[in-house]
């Protein structure tokens, strides 16, 4: 009972510091845009924490984790849990077992050996709002506020449920001949974010004044020192991300993990500062921070099976392939304010593919395994947004007014100023 108190302890305190990563995203968001949107931003980004919590405690965890309704022999999913889609109903229960004794329910004790059901719930209730937030920077400064909301809420409660029980539900990925494996999300959680920030930028279109001419135009953040808070926030809180997704307080474990990620997430953002500073001959921050950022994606699939050789490796190539998908990004006349996609798409995706060529699990077969898991992902989370936001375009439509856009979205969208006594000259 000591050891499972522990673990519990522990788990919660990851809880916590997934939380805290909301800050970080906010802060991210705000800063690396203009101040006429910051409220905008901020709206957003509480209202996916807030209904996101409710909408996995409705609906969301019992479709990630469909429990009885399934059961596993000998590694083969039996029962009506079909691989692909389970529910176990709505709302939450604690699991209860009968006393033989005295024939009445009590709770189930051994639900998990390493934390109770509602740990167990909250924890992944932190995840699941992230790939919410993750669109909310790529859409930033132009996408309605509705229909934002109504995306959040269908993407949240559906799809990021349905998309992770197939792994980490138990679902046919978990039971390939050789498993997908991602540790903590580089895929389940950041590409099923990152695919749909790419669909809803290609539907939206781009800032006014972003492509003059063929050319690309900076749009400047206005507030770099809060992107650089938001970033070592969100550092601080993978400690928890990945952590906790060692699901116990197991010292060996946990401490190789927070080893691997750290390195990870310094190698990336050298890289980029170095690779930056080569390409285009200046020493860019935001570069610097997206580095970093790209690092922590990269190693988040495999971060329990790393030497920290390994992680250092994966996350100076996330760093190098950040200041290219960035470049590529633009090239395409895809606007991303936050570098989004970049980080935690194109960076998920190689996280996930590394768990094949690098660490413990290392194989040809694990490879094919990853790329499996990819392109299932992709295909739900790209087919599932573009229904959602292609018939929003043409319904309500999703993109704000050339006058709104220029003059900002928190004054039209919300009556407010986040900087009331502070005005800065915007265009």
């Amino acid at each position: 009972m000591e050891l499972f108190t522990i673990n519990n302890v522990w788990m919660m305190i990851c809880t916590a510091l997934v939380f805290f990563m909301h800050l970080g995203f906010a802060f991210l968001e705000i800063g690396l845009t203009r101040q006429k949107n910051t409220i905008n931003i901020l709206f957003k980004n509480i209202f996916i924490i807030t209904m996101g919590l409710l909408l996995y405690c409705l609906v969301g965890f019992n479709l990630m984790y469909p429990g009885d309704v399934f059961t596993e022999v000998n590694g083969v999913v039996q029962g009506d849990w079909n691989g692909i889609l389970g529910f176990a109903g709505f709302g939450l229960e604690s699991p209860t077992v009968i006393d033989p004794e005295t024939g009445q329910a009590i709770l189930d004790l051994s639900y998990n050996e390493g934390y109770t059901y509602w740990t167990d719930f909250l924890f992944q209730g932190m995840f699941a709002a992230t790939a919410a937030t993750i669109v909310s920077g790529a859409v930033a400064e132009r996408m309605k506020i509705g229909p934002f909301i109504v995306f959040a809420i269908i993407y949240v409660g559906l799809v990021y449920p349905i998309a992770g029980s197939w792994k980490w539900g138990g679902g046919f990925l978990h039971t390939l001949e050789t498993p997908f494996y991602d540790f903590a999300g580089s895929t389940l959680v950041h590409s099923v974010g990152g695919w749909a920030a790419l669909v809803a930028v290609c539907l939206l279109g781009s800032r006014i004044g972003k492509f003059k001419n063929g050319k690309i135009q900076a749009i400047p953040g206005h507030n770099i020192p809060l992107a650089t808070a938001g970033v070592l926030i969100l550092w601080l809180g993978w400690f928890g991300f990945n952590g906790g997704s060692v699901l116990s307080a197991d010292p060996s474990l946990t401490s190789l993990t927070l080893v691997t990620t750290c390195l990870a997430a310094a190698a990336g953002g050298v890289v980029a500062a170095l690779t930056s500073t080569l390409m285009y001959k200046n020493l860019d921050l935001t570069m610097f921070l997206n580095g970093i950022l790209g690092g922590l994606v990269g190693i988040t699939a495999g971060a329990d099976q790393m030497s920290p050789t390994d992680a250092i490796l994966i996350g100076a190539i996330a760093g190098a392939i950040i200041v290219f998908a960035v470049s590529l990004i633009d090239k395409l006349k895809l606007d991303d304010p936050v570098g989004a996609i970049a980080v935690h798409l194109v960076c998920g995706i190689w996280g996930t593919l590394a768990v094949g060529l690098f660490g413990k699990l290392a194989s040809g077969a694990q490879f094919v395994s990853q790329l499996i898991g990819v392109a299932s992902y992709a295909a739900i989370c790209i087919v599932s947004s573009f229904l959602i936001i292609f018939i929003m375009k043409k319904t309500v439509g999703i993109r704000v007014s050339e006058k709104e856009e220029l003059e900002g979205l928190d004054a039209h969208e919300h009556g407010m100023d986040a900087y009331p006594d502070f005005r800065l000259n915007e265009h």
